[in-house]
């Protein structure tokens, strides 16, 4: 789906790593929510509170999942899935666009 209808965006962006990882949250009727962002070249480490679906699409990274020890590589598009109430990790090498899905169930 390259395009979402019938959606509420929350103005107020969320900037994390001294504004080199940005998103803004968009509201679904149902009350899921998604963010969509940029990540810029960088190493990074993120907790998750809820299961999320991150799909990338656009940019180069690698990504440490929890309980992994090899990178995934993504170039491109691409997606990874983190449990909840866990960390992973990022090295950014590109420019990356991003949407994250959070997961309620």
């Amino acid at each position: 789906m390259s395009q979402f209808e019938n959606v509420a965006v929350v103005k107020k962006a969320n900037v994390y790593f001294e504004g080199k990882v940005t998103s803004r949250v968009v509201l679904f009727p149902d009350g899921t929510k998604k963010t969509l962002g940029i990540m810029l070249p960088g190493e990074y480490e993120f907790g998750t509170d809820c299961h999320e679906v991150m799909e990338i699409q656009g940019g180069d990274l690698l990504v440490l999942l929890p309980g992994e020890e090899e990178w995934l590589h993504i170039q491109g598009e691409g997606e990874f899935q983190v449990p909840a109430n866990t960390r992973f990790k990022l090295q950014v090498k590109q420019v990356t666009d991003y949407c994250c899905s959070y997961m309620t169930e």
